[in-house]
C-alpha cells in the first residue's frame, strides 16, 4: 500500500526558470506542479502551494504559516510524511524553525535546487523525487526535520549552505550527513539523540544578529537597544569572544533583561566561556551572556526568537540553548 505524502511548495530556484537574458526568475506557474505524474509511483501525493517566493523573501512569519499548515493538514488527514520544496538561501532556517516548532513522528523533509527548472542539468525534480523516497522510508521516522539534496540526508539542526552555486552546497560541518541515498535504498547511519519542541502561535518579539569583527564599534549595540529589539545574537570570535569596545554594550543589554546569545563565527567547534580577559567568553558568561551549543548564528537567532515568543510559561533560555 502506497504511503500518503503532503507535498508543499514555497518557491525558490527549484520552481524558477532562466530567461533568455540569463536572469533566474519565478514563474507565474510553478513548473513542479506539472511533474506530479512522475511522483505518483512513489506515493499518493497531496500537493499544496503555500506561497511562491524566492527564499530571501521568506521571513519567520512565513515559517510560522508553514508550520501551522503542516499541523492543520496532518491533524485533518492521515499523512505519512511531509516534503517541502524551498529556495536554498534560507532553507536551513525554515528547516530549523520547523524542527523546533513541530513534534511529529512522521518525516518532514525539505529540498531545493541549485539550478533552475530549464537549465542544463537541472537538479530540482531529481532532488524532489529523492526527498519523497526519504519521506516514505520507515527509518526516516522520529529523526526530526531533514534536508535532502544531492544524494544526502542531513539533520536540520546541523546542516548549512556552504557554497553559493554547487549542487553539493548543503553540508553538516563536524557531523556529516545522517544518511545516503542510492538507486535502491536509503541508508541511515546515525540519528539525533534528543529533540526540542516549543509551542508558539505568534512572533511579536524581535531578535537582531550581529557578526563580531576586529575593532567592532561600541555604538552598534546601542542601535539594538534604541530599536527596541528583545534579544540579540552575536557571532563572536573564536570560542565566543568579543573586542573590549562592545563589552559595555553587552552588559547594558543584559542589565535591561535583553538576552545576549553568543555563537562562534567559526565554521567548526563550539562556543563556550573559556577566556577571562575583557571581552573573553568567560567574562561574558559571568555577565549573563548565554552560549548556544552547536548551532550557527542564523539558527541561534531563530531559536532565541522562538524562545522569546513561546506560548505559556517563559523558557529558561540558558537551559534552552544547552
Amino acid at each position: 500500500m502506497k504511503k500518503t505524502i503532503l507535498l508543499i511548495h514555497t518557491g525558490g530556484t527549484i520552481s524558477m526558470a532562466m530567461s533568455a537574458e540569463g536572469a533566474v526568475m519565478p514563474n507565474k506557474e510553478n513548473p513542479l506542479m506539472k511533474e506530479s505524474n512522475k511522483l505518483n509511483s512513489l506515493a499518493t501525493i497531496i500537493e499544496i502551494e503555500a506561497f511562491n517566493l524566492p527564499s530571501p523573501h521568506i521571513t519567520p512569519k512565513e515559517m510560522l504559516q508553514l508550520r501551522n499548515l503542516i499541523m492543520e493538514q496532518t491533524t485533518a488527514t492521515q499523512i505519512d510524511g511531509v516534503v517541502i520544496t524551498h529556495g536554498t538561501d534560507t532553507l536551513e532556517e525554515t528547516a530549523y524553525f520547523l524542527e523546533l516548532t513541530t513534534n511529529l513522528a512522521i518525516p518532514i523533509v525539505l529540498t531545493g535546487a541549485m539550478r533552475s527548472s530549464n537549465e542544463l542539468g537541472a537538479d530540482g525534480i531529481y532532488n524532489l523525487m529523492e526527498a519523497i523516497r526519504v519521506a516514505v522510508d520507515d527509518e526516516a521516522r522520529d529523526k526530526g526535520v531533514l534536508v535532502v539534496m544531492n544524494d544526502e540526508v542531513h539533520l536540520a539542526v546541523n546542516t548549512t549552505k556552504t557554497s553559493t552555486s554547487s549542487v553539493n552546497t548543503f553540508q553538516s560541518p563536524q557531523y556529516g550527513p545522517i544518511g545516503l541515498i542510492t538507486k535502491s535504498r536509503i541508508l541511515f547511519h546515525h540519528a539525533p539523540i534528543r529533540r526540542q519542541y516549543v509551542d508558539i502561535n505568534n512572533l511579536s518579539k524581535r531578535v537582531a544578529m550581529l557578526k563580531v569583527y576586529a575593532g567592532m564599534e561600541e555604538d552598534l549595540l546601542d542601535v539594538v537597544l534604541a530599536c527596541k529589539y528583545e534579544g540579540v545574537v552575536l557571532e563572536g570570535l573564536g570560542q565566543g569572544n568579543v573586542p573590549p569596545s562592545v563589552v559595555k554594550g553587552i552588559e547594558s543589554l543584559i542589565q535591561r533583561n535583553i538576552p545576549v546569545v553568543l555563537v562562534s563565527r567559526c565554521f567548526n567547534g563550539i562556543a563556550e566561556g573559556v577566556y577571562g580577559y575583557i571581552g573573553g567568553g568567560k567574562m561574558l558568561e559571568d555577565l549573563g551572556a548565554i552560549f548556544a551549543t552547536g548551532i550557527n548564528g542564523q539558527k541561534a537567532r531563530l531559536k532565541l526568537l522562538i524562545g522569546l515568543n513561546t506560548t505559556g510559561e517563559p523558557l529558561n533560555l540558558k537551559d534552552f540553548f544547552l
